[in-house]
Parts: C-alpha cells; structure tokens; sequence
C-alpha cells in the first residue's frame, strides 16, 4: 500500500482511532460510552468527553506566532475542515497572535458543534515578535478569561489553562483568580502547562486540575515524570510540539519504519503518543488542509507490539 492510498483509505474512513486498541478512555468513577465512528475518547475531569486526536490552533496566526495568517481565508477553511474530519478539542491561547488565534476560531467556527471543546490558556504576554513573558498576577489573569471569553464568544470556557507558571508570583495567587471565574461560572476546568509533579500537586490543593500540557514527543521526553503522574491521577496530558515543532523530528531513524508501514514520519509519531499511553490527547497543529489530512490519518494506523517495541527502540 502506497502513502497515498493509505491516506485516501483513512480518510475515506473518516478518523477512528485503532492505535492503542483502545474505544474509550475516561477518568476515574466516570462511565464508559462506546461511540464508534470517533477516535479514541477521554473524559476531562470524569465529565467532559474529547476525541483524543485534537488540534493545536497556535500556527493558525502569522508568521513567528505574530498578527493575522497570510491567507485567511485559506485559515477559516482549515478549521472548519478541522471539524468535518471528528476533531471535537481545539487547543488556544490568547498569547497566539496575540488573540488572533482565538477570534479566527470564533470568526470560522461559531456557532460551534455542540461537542465541539475549545480549550485556551492565559498568562504569557507577548510584547514583540519571539518575545514570551509569564504574568500571572491575579487581576491580570481575571482579565484575560473575560478577553478570552469575549473573543471566542463564549459564556464559559470549558478548559482553561493557566500558560506558564509566574515564577514572580506565587502559584496560589493565580490559580485562585482561576479559582473565582470557575465559581462564577466562567470557567469548567482548569488545566496547567509545563509542570512538575510537585507542581501539579501544589495546585490541587488551590483548585482541581484535569490536565497538563508539557512539551512532549517520540524525541523529546524530558516530561516522562509528568506523564506518569498524570497517567496515576488520570489527568489528560496534552503534549505541545508534538510532531518536533519548528525544527520538526529527527526523522532519519525513524523514516525506513514510516516507509515499511505505508505511513509518513509525522503519522508514525503522532500515533506512537496515542498507543504511549491512554491520557495523551495529541494537539498538532498546521495552517495546512493538507497537512491537517495527513496528522488526522494517523489515528487508523496500527501496529503490532512487535513493531511499536521496534519504533521504541529506533526513536531512542
């Protein structure tokens, strides 16, 4: 079977999720629901069911993470084929662009599926291009899940995510201005990005979390403590950068094994993080319907323990 076939075999078939050989996973004391037709499914925080193939929206922006794409309209056409292809978890931050990412969602998307999950993340400022600097000043944060809610169109954010840790504030401060707009009524769950263990637990005794976002991938596994963590606690764990980011993967071990089982590097990857473990929920992202295609497509590619002790083994 040729790359080409397998990917018009996949998406013929629409996104359902074998890598893993798993239907459904859900958190703790929450009931399973088999839904054919989908990937792979988590329930964040016992209650609130995403298809684990999900989609990053920060390379949705300009160039370097900066003002509006080139091609908006090719844009508004990528997220809406975001949709059509299962993918029910879209992925943010008020710091992409900054906010274009989220008014684009809104300007493709609303009025949204009613399973359609839009998680967004606060606290990184962005004063120039390349430039990322942590705020995480309570009234600061208060503000930006009413921009953020605004911008989205949004009565209540249903995953908000607190970007990056203010190492000049103290993390029970910014977790308790989440805190009030989760009682308000503004925010569902709260999720944390680039976190320790110890961190996590930290921030569980301010508020629960139902999930983290650590760079992680087939190369990169410097967050493996977190993952385990999050795997015992049933937090999703929801890698950034997941197919290499800017500088992609180092491919070049990784490519005769893509080649043997009709698949690209990317499709291998993204597939490894589903069968890694149960609480992954992949959040690739492109500016690209095709590249967008050929990410979703990984989740009908399947292989044998065999052949994912192989990967394993050829990825370190």
């Amino acid at each position: 079977m040729t790359r080409r076939k397998f990917l018009h075999t996949t998406l013929a078939g629409g996104a359902t999720l074998i890598a893993g050989g798993s239907t459904i996973i859900f958190a703790a004391n929450s009931p399973a629901v088999t839904e054919p037709g989908t990937s792979s499914v988590f329930r964040l925080g016992g209650d609130l069911p995403v298809n684990r193939l999900g989609f990053g929206a920060m390379r949705i922006t300009g160039e370097g993470i900066w003002g509006w794409p080139a091609d908006r309209g090719n844009t508004l056409k990528v997220l809406r084929r975001v949709v059509e292809l299962g993918v029910n978890l879209i992925d943010t931050a008020d710091a992409y662009g900054p906010e274009t990412s989220e008014l684009l969602i809104a300007e493709a998307l609303h009025p949204y599926p009613k399973d359609l999950v839009i998680a967004t993340k606060g606290g990184l400022t962005r004063p120039g291009p390349g430039q990322w600097v942590p705020n995480g000043r309570p009234e600061y944060l208060t503000q930006c899940v009413e921009k953020s809610l605004k911008r989205l169109r949004l009565e209540r954010i249903d995953l908000y995510q607190l970007h990056r840790i203010d190492p000049k504030v103290p993390m029970e401060e910014s977790l308790g201005a989440l805190k009030k707009m989760q009682e308000a009524g503004k925010i569902r769950h709260i999720g944390l990005s680039e976190v320790s263990p110890a961190e996590i637990d930290r921030a569980r005794k301010v508020l629960p979390i139902v999930s983290v976002q650590n760079q992680y991938n087939i190369d990169n596994r410097r967050w493996e403590k977190t993952l385990t963590y999050c795997e015992k606690e049933r937090l999703g764990f929801m890698p950034w950068s997941p197919i290499g980011g800017n500088r992609g993967l180092k491919d070049n071990a990784l490519a005769a094994a893509a080649k043997d089982y009709h698949a690209s590097v990317v499709q291998l990857a993204l597939a490894w993080l589903l069968h890694r473990s149960p609480v992954i929920l992949p959040i690739p992202g492109t500016s690209s319907v095709a590249h967008l295609e050929e990410n979703m497509a990984a989740a009908k590619l399947q292989l044998t323990a065999e052949e994912w002790k192989r990967v394993d083994t050829l990825a370190s």
